[in-house]
């Protein structure tokens, strides 16, 4: 024991650069074999992703030539049942046995070709065989009939003992079998085909082949039912039930490592068949296994490079190591000597020799301040060591009140969107559902784990709106990553049993950064839009049964006013006179419903042709002059030179609706003795028409309402003056309808002009 002592003592570095060459050469092949191991572990892990995609991209290649191949069958059987010269009623069987031979050695892969009639009696066949046999208990005749044209995997049964023996395996068949029409489109039979399996090995052989010699590779056609189609000796027919065929079914392409019932573990890479074209496919399922020692073989080759190189650059490092302690040290150890020397009284510098790095001479400068702070620095320290504790505990108490409000916060905000009568959906900005809440549950049908994950598209929008939505997922993710996004709008969406609603949606952007999503909440308003739909068809009602008697009564209190009935009593007249005018004024209201409702149901006619406006404008003014000569306002024209030839394309009838209604408001609020001005002017590509009065202006209040229905100027005298408020409403939508706009300015107690402009004819 005292001698192992002294060799451990011996061995011991005793000196600085000693200590520093062996730390620097530890420290050294420490951090390169770490160094070494995060990049194998990297590079490993890239190469086993790489690997297991491989096998994935391998078997969706594999399930997509699959699909491939069975649509060119299904292609070629359903042009087969419509040639004229097979299907014909004056083909003979000769003939028809001759073109369906020349099929079967166009198309190598057809084991059997034939013709069996509506009973089930094979009336031809390519090489004779089965004819006169019926086939109508054979499920590919009564699955073609009822439309059902491709039939699963299944083995040779009448055919067994017809076909030459095939080694290996027993004959296997995928029945393709289409209908063939009479002249009357009637369907007249069955042409069906078994179509040879041995096609299935050779499109597995063309992608497999390549790299199975050298990696070991097997490929599983599986069947919907978990049956092994084809695949490796011992597996075929059987049923398996494994992780990857799961997700196969899920529609999903990927990889897994798995345990097979063989007892090994397994590198597997899955797809599915999915139909292509009018092909609805078979549901079948590609698995393509490597057993794991074997894809993992590139893996282990990479990590003993790796290691290996690591231990050769940390040796290489560890030499360099010692080289660079020994440099470090020697301006150390004259420094320790002039320290040595200062120890001893010596008034020697305490600065090595001039060999020495600057550094070490900055040090030797600092060491006598060092001295002389170091009291001072250690009374601070000692102050701060006496403050420290308590201002951590202050700023831990702080943190834990700030964590406790951002919990409370998100609790608080948890329970408002389950208790919340609307629905909420929280959407990631890929479109995919992240959140879904009870209200949601009931007003969809679907439950939360079985919405949280899907695109929400998919979810609850009918077929027919998806591209939109996805157009304005794609056009808010282009927007910048806090911008502010808040939208509220009408949409159609779908319930899980396929009834279609109406709802109400708020859109808005919460979060921020990468973190951000769609908030959206759901109103349910297919019965407002019920009554909202009952009320029009009521006031259409009401206005059309009242137009009717209306106009009767109006005729006749007209025909009494006009002294049809003769000279009345001054008061009688003055009530009748009252009478007709209120009748009219109630037409006009009547019009003015009926006006909307054909509005919003899009009824609206519209005759246009380009006519000048100057003529319109003096039509109107004219119509309205023994209107405003009743309130003592005057009408006047303001047509500048060169009017005449102002054009647009219009609605004569509709244009003249929409300046009667602002010249009868102009009068109504003008004054006695002032004027209203009709005008016309033009800029370029637009027709303006103006109507000025010179009434007390509209309030500011009311400004924002002055196109709204039924809207009336509480605060003037628009009571007084009475009126429906629809036709500014009314003329607004006319003006639209002809791709114009419709505008006023208003100045207190100087008047209102209102401001019609039209695109110009061509």
């Amino acid at each position: 024991m005292p001698h192992s002592r002294r060799l451990l003592h011996r061995f011991t570095p005793r000196g600085l650069g000693a200590w520093l060459a062996l730390a620097f050469s530890m420290l050294t092949v420490v951090l390169t074999l770490l160094l070494v191991a995060v990049v194998e572990s990297a590079a490993t892990s890239q190469v086993k992703s790489s690997i297991g995609h491989a096998l994935g991209e391998m078997a969706n290649q594999t399930a997509d030539k699959l699909d491939s191949g069975m649509y060119e069958r299904f292609r070629e059987v359903r042009l087969m049942a419509r040639r004229s010269d097979l299907i014909s009623s004056g083909a003979s069987q000769e003939q028809r046995r001759r073109i369906l031979r020349d099929m079967q050695d166009t198309y190598g892969y057809y084991e059997w070709i034939g013709m069996a009639g509506l009973d089930g009696a094979v009336l031809v066949e390519a090489r004779g065989m089965l004819e006169g046999k019926n086939v109508a208990k054979r499920p590919w005749f009564s699955n073609a009939l009822k439309g059902n044209f491709v039939g699963d995997v299944h083995e040779a049964v009448l055919l067994a003992k017809l076909l030459p023996v095939q080694e290996g395996e027993p004959r296997r068949f995928v029945d393709v079998a289409f209908p063939y029409l009479d002249a009357q489109g009637n369907p007249a039979g069955v042409l069906g085909t078994h179509l040879s399996w041995q096609w299935a090995r050779d499109v597995e052989r063309s992608i497999i082949a390549p790299v199975q010699v050298r990696n070991k590779v097997q490929a599983l056609i599986v069947s919907a039912e978990g049956v092994v189609l084809l695949g490796p000796e011992g597996l075929q027919d059987t049923t398996i039930d494994l992780a990857s065929l799961r997700e196969a079914r899920q529609g999903r392409t990927g990889y897994a490592v798995e345990r097979w019932p063989d007892g090994r573990d397994y590198l597997v890479g899955y797809g599915a068949t999915r139909g292509r074209g009018d092909y609805p496919g078979l549901g079948w399922y590609v698995l393509v296994r490597q057993d794991v020692q074997d894809a993992y073989a590139p893996v282990r080759e990479l990590r003993s490079r790796a290691l290996w190189s690591g231990l050769g650059l940390a040796l290489l490092f560890s030499l360099v190591g010692v080289l660079v302690a020994r440099r470090i040290t020697r301006p150390l150890q004259a420094l320790a000597t002039s320290a040595d020397h200062l120890r001893r009284g010596d008034s020697t510098e305490l600065v090595p020799g001039g060999r020495g790095y600057t550094e070490v001479r900055k040090l030797s400068g600092a060491l006598n301040a060092l001295v002389a702070a170091l009291v001072q620095r250690r009374a601070e320290m000692q102050a701060l060591n006496d403050t420290l504790e308590q201002r951590v505990e202050e700023r831990t108490a702080e943190l834990e009140r700030a964590l406790s409000s951002v919990r409370a916060s998100e609790q608080r905000i948890a329970a408002i969107v389950e208790a919340a009568q609307d629905a909420f959906i929280a959407v990631d900005r890929r479109g995919m559902i992240i959140d879904w809440n009870p209200a949601a549950e009931r007003m969809f049908g679907w439950a939360r784990h079985e919405a949280v994950g899907w695109p929400l598209a998919e979810m609850i929008l009918p077929e027919r709106y998806r591209p939109s939505i996805a157009k304005a997922l794609h056009s808010l993710r282009q927007l910048e990553p806090d911008a502010q996004v808040r939208r509220r709008l009408e949409r159609t969406v779908i319930s899980r049993e396929g009834a279609e609603f109406t709802v109400e949606t708020s859109v808005a952007l919460a979060g921020t950064g990468s973190d951000a999503f769609f908030s959206i909440f759901l109103h349910d308003i297919s019965e407002r839009k019920k009554v909202d739909r009952m009320k029009t068809e009521f006031v259409s009602t009401v206005s059309h049964e009242l137009r009717t008697p209306l106009t009767s009564i109006h005729a006749s209190l007209s025909m009494l006013d006009q002294g049809m009935a003769g000279d009345l009593p001054p008061d009688v007249a003055g009530l009748i006179r009252i009478a007709s005018q209120s009748c009219e004024r109630l037409m006009r209201m009547v019009n003015d419903l009926l006006d909307i409702q054909k509005i919003e149901a899009g009824q609206m006619e519209y005759k246009r042709t380009a006519q000048p406006l100057a003529p319109l404008l003096r039509h109107v003014a004219d119509a309205m002059a023994g209107h405003a000569n009743l309130t003592d306002v005057k009408i006047k024209l303001d047509l500048p030179p060169g009017s005449d030839g102002v054009r647009a394309e219009i609605d004569h009838d509709r244009m003249v609706q929409v300046l009667t209604n602002l010249v009868s408001n102009a009068i109504k609020f003008t004054p006695s003795g002032k004027e209203v001005t009709i005008g016309l002017a033009q800029r370029p590509g637009w027709a303006r028409l103006s109507v000025t009065d010179e009434g007390p202006g509209i309030a500011p209040a009311f400004q924002p309402r002055v196109f709204e229905r039924f809207a009336q100027d509480d605060a003037g005298d628009s009571r007084q003056k009475g009126g429906s408020g629809l036709g500014l409403n009314i003329s607004k939508a006319i003006v639209e309808e002809h791709g114009g706009t419709i505008g006023f300015e208003t100045h207190a107690g100087l008047g209102t002009r209102f401001t019609v402009e039209l695109p110009l004819a061509s």
